[in-house]
């Protein structure tokens, strides 16, 4: 027997800085003060920032799932239409909320490991001119790829329909500008990279969403924005919140503002330059068509047990890596780099991923994924190509002080 520590590198939950984790032990604050109220306000004020915008944010109990059914409920009614681009499972999430809700989707799906392709999304508008939204996802960790809500966002601002964006995973580690890029809805969640446990979904709400929300006649009560929108005047909640958790989440804000937005997109841009690195030294082919900088995904060699993979990492070495979802059970890995994690988390699951193959019998020259990965650390990129280039690393920006460091 010998001591194992645990490593996560899942993409949710992730790592949790002490400082923030420490802000749960402290004693419970009365929801209706104003000490919490004002850590409440911070805590708005800060996601603004985060999601840069200028629009509502809304803070509420439940996983980035509870955030995206609120943006069905409040926006849609039973017989309206929407258009969903799906690039995976998290996609299909927003299609199968829709049908829970009555409303008609009209879906978009692109094979896995593709990307949304934004003409189409032009297109279906111009044949479904009554769609009252359209639904996608920015970084679709089922899949490792990022789309460009930055060219989709263009295209539907043309039109009455909203754009809807599942942020999730993509909050805070890819590059994300709600106002800049016309995003009407963003959906995101606390447990990833927000650097908290679960237990909040946040959204921002836009001008031209509001008139959606006043028309829609979902059954909501729970998730109705009215009724946070009204809370949001007076410091809190309209229901009673997860105290500690928001709490926790203000400390962990504050170490992104401390670190710098701009920063902490250069760190994740820089690690998942070195992991891609690394698994291309290792003989392993990349999945996504266009990686994001939140995670990877790596198809499983031929002859090779990806569930084998997964489950060993956790049990024998202690690291958590996922596995694939749906039809990609034991087909890819995927290996997060969000949030409260730095060069070491990655040379520690590159190094425990390179032991792990040559255990399973793939061919692999120990070290070889770790130095590619180091070098990648040491060496500042000659190129930034466009993080929307086929399979190219991300444009990644010189670390500037604080970036690939563990904030203050």
């Amino acid at each position: 027997m010998v001591m194992k520590k645990h490593f996560l590198l899942t993409p949710g939950p992730t790592p949790i800085p002490p400082e923030v984790s420490a802000q749960e032990g402290l004693p419970v604050l009365h929801h209706r003060t104003a000490e919490f109220g004002r850590i409440f306000q911070e805590v708005i004020e800060n996601l603004r920032y985060v999601f840069q915008t200028k629009n509502d944010v809304f803070v509420t109990a439940s996983s980035g799932t509870g955030a995206m059914e609120s943006a069905v409920c409040n926006l849609l009614s039973p017989g309206d239409t929407a258009l969903v681009a799906s690039t995976g499972v998290f996609g299909d999430r927003f299609a199968k909320i829709l049908e829970v809700y009555g409303v008609k989707s009209i879906v978009l799906r692109e094979p896995d490991g593709h990307v949304t392709v934004p003409s189409k999304i032009e297109e279906a508008l111009k044949k479904n001119p009554n769609a009252k939204a359209v639904f996608a996802t920015h970084t679709e960790t089922s899949t490792g790829v990022v789309n460009d809500i930055g060219a989709i966002g263009k295209i539907v601002a043309k039109v009455p329909a909203v754009l809807v964006v599942d942020s999730v995973s993509g909050l805070g580690g890819q590059e994300l500008r709600t106002d800049e890029w016309k995003i009407d809805v963003v959906c995101t969640g606390s447990q990833k990279g927000l650097m908290t446990a679960p237990g909040l979904g946040m959204i921002s709400v836009s001008a031209k969403a509001w008139a959606l929300v006043e028309a829609a006649q979902s059954p909501r009560f729970y998730f109705d924005w009215r009724k946070m929108r009204k809370s949001i005047a007076e410091r809190q909640t309209p229901f009673t919140p997860p105290v500690t958790v928001i709490v926790a989440q203000a400390e962990a804000l504050r170490q992104i503002r401390r670190e710098g937005l701009e920063n902490v997109l250069a760190r994740h841009a820089w690690m998942a330059h070195a992991v891609r690195e690394a698994a291309r030294a290792l003989g392993l082919k990349m999945f996504a068509q266009v990686p994001c900088n939140v995670l990877t995904a790596i198809a499983v060699p031929n002859g090779i047990d990806g569930k084998a993979i997964v489950k060993r990492l956790r049990e024998d070495y202690g690291v958590s890596i996922a596995g694939g979802q749906g039809e990609l059970v034991g087909k890819i890995i995927r290996l997060a780099h969000m949030g409260y994690m730095e060069r070491f988390d990655v040379i520690i699951g590159i190094s425990a991923l390179e032991m792990m193959l040559q255990e399973l019998g793939y061919k692999v020259e120990l070290g070889r994924g770790v130095a590619a990965a180091e070098q990648a650390f040491l060496s500042k990129p000659s190129k930034n190509p466009s993080p929307l280039s086929h399979n190219s690393p991300p444009s990644i920006p010189s670390p500037t002080r604080g970036a690939g460091t563990r904030a203050p």
